[in-house]
This record gives structure tokens, C-alpha cells and sequence, in this order.
């Protein structure tokens, strides 16, 4: 686990920014007709227009079945996390979570958002602002001389009020040169438990909820993974740093 400089942490914003723009840009132009490889080639175009690199696109870590194809993780209505594109057309009421992390400037930066395309509905709206709740209580408990607990409770905390399923094989992790770096940050836990959190850790901190029970299972694909039982699933994410003065969110959007 590397801390970062007061210096690497200003080195990272421009990143930060990136990455907070192309989702910025996704949500505004996802609906219903689109594909999702639509959507994979919109932020393809951005990357390349601003000098950045995908760290999604020929990635293959060890519980990928093949390298990552796309530089977006487009997930669907029960799909919760790794959605591939695809040639499937979205659809009226469709919820979709986007997860996207680039490289600019040899930094990365990783966030996360959900949206219900057109017509809304209150299971889905409900579902998509609890997660983005338990973000922000994640973020808020992200201090200097906390503990890692403090952070999987507050997430868990907000998770569980709601009745919702929350499952810790996947959650959130450092982040710096690579996309993916100590320490782990599960989506439920122990206050007062875990790591003592120091100054100059950046982590990307990522709740992701299920509307229904806590278990999940693996598409064929090797990659795309849904609640269990066809319930919706939301997904949210930032990159933040641990700082003196509190919390700094480096892909803070708008």
C-alpha cells in the first residue's frame, strides 16, 4: 500500500476530472435505442480525444474468463458489476450502471454511476439514491485517524436500513498508478475495526447493492455479475483521498 504525496495527490486530479467528465458525458447522452457498445465507443472516442488510456480494455485478472473487451463496465437491470458491451439494445426503464477508470498523466481514477433511462420507476429510484446515500457515508467516515471499519459501516449502515442485499466479495480498493492497489474496502463492517486510515491514501470507494438478497452469480461470459434472483442492482463510485483537512473527491462530477 503506497500513501501519496500532498504533490501526488494534486498530480492526480487531472484524472480525476477526466474521469468524472466522461461519465458526466455518458449520463447525459444513455437512452432507450442505444447499444451498449454505443456507449463503450462514446467513451473510447473521449479517451482518445484527451491523450488518456483505458486500464479496463485487456485487462485480465485471475477471475476473468478472457481480457476485459471494452473500456466501460455497462451493467443492466440485474446485473450489478463487469457488464460487457454489447449489441444490446437499451430500453425504456432500463437501469444502468456505468463504471469507468482511465489513465492520464500515469495516474488513475475510478467512478461509478446509476440511472433509470425515461420512465422512472420507485423500487429503481429508491435502489439507485440509497446506494448513492451510502457512497456519500462512506466518504463523510473517510478520516484521518479512522479506521477501515469505520468506512464498510457507514456504507453497510445506510445498505441495511434500505433491505437491501449487500455482498463483500467485490467493494472498493486503492487506487494510484494502477487501477487496482491495497487496501480492500468491503461494503460492510465493524466501526472502530480494520486498518488505521493515514493521510495520502486513495481509495475508490464503491458500494454496490442488490434489491433483493445478498447472493450473486457469474454470467457465461465469465465476467458480468447479477443478483441471484433477478432482483435490480445499483452501483456507485468515487476516487477519494484521505487528506488533513477531511476527505478530498477526486471524480466529483458537475
Amino acid at each position: 500500500m503506497a500513501l501519496k504525496t500532498p504533490a501526488q495527490i494534486e498530480e492526480m486530479r487531472p484524472a480525476g476530472r477526466f474521469v468524472a467528465s466522461v461519465l458526466s458525458s455518458l449520463r447525459d447522452v444513455a437512452r432507450a435505442g442505444m447499444t451498449l457498445q454505443d456507449l463503450d465507443d462514446h467513451a473510447h472516442r473521449m479517451i482518445d480525444a484527451a491523450g488518456a488510456r483505458s486500464v479496463y480494455l485487456g485487462y485480465h485478472p485471475s477471475f476473468g474468463a478472457m481480457p476485459y473487451p471494452g473500456v466501460l463496465c455497462t451493467s443492466v437491470n440485474d446485473a450489478a458489476l463487469h457488464g460487457l458491451p454489447s449489441d444490446r439494445v437499451l430500453e425504456d426503464g432500463d437501469v444502468l450502471s456505468i463504471d469507468f477508470a482511465a489513465e492520464l498523466g500515469g495516474w488513475v481514477c475510478d467512478s461509478a454511476l446509476t440511472v433509470q433511462l425515461g420512465t422512472t420507476t420507485p423500487e429503481a429510484q429508491e435502489l439507485i439514491a440509497t446506494t448513492e446515500r451510502a457512497l456519500e457515508a462512506g466518504i463523510a467516515a473517510a478520516r484521518v485517524g479512522g479506521h477501515m471499519g469505520d468506512v464498510s459501516a457507514a456504507i453497510g449502515r445506510v445498505g441495511h436500513a434500505g433491505r437491501y442485499g449487500i455482498n463483500t466479495d467485490f467493494g472498493g480498493h486503492g487506487v494510484g498508478r494502477t487501477m487496482h492497489e491495497e487496501p480492500h474496502v468491503p461494503n460492510d463492517g465493524r466501526r472502530g475495526s480494520g486498518m488505521r486510515l493515514k493521510a495520502g491514501l486513495v481509495v475508490a470507494i464503491e458500494p454496490w447493492f442488490m434489491a433483493g438478497g445478498r447472493d450473486y452469480v457469474i454470467d457465461p461470459d465469465g465476467w458480468t455479475i447479477r443478483s441471484a434472483d433477478g432482483s435490480l442492482a445499483a452501483h456507485a463510485e468515487h476516487t477519494v483521498a484521505l487528506t488533513p483537512e477531511g476527505p478530498l473527491v477526486l471524480t466529483a462530477r458537475d
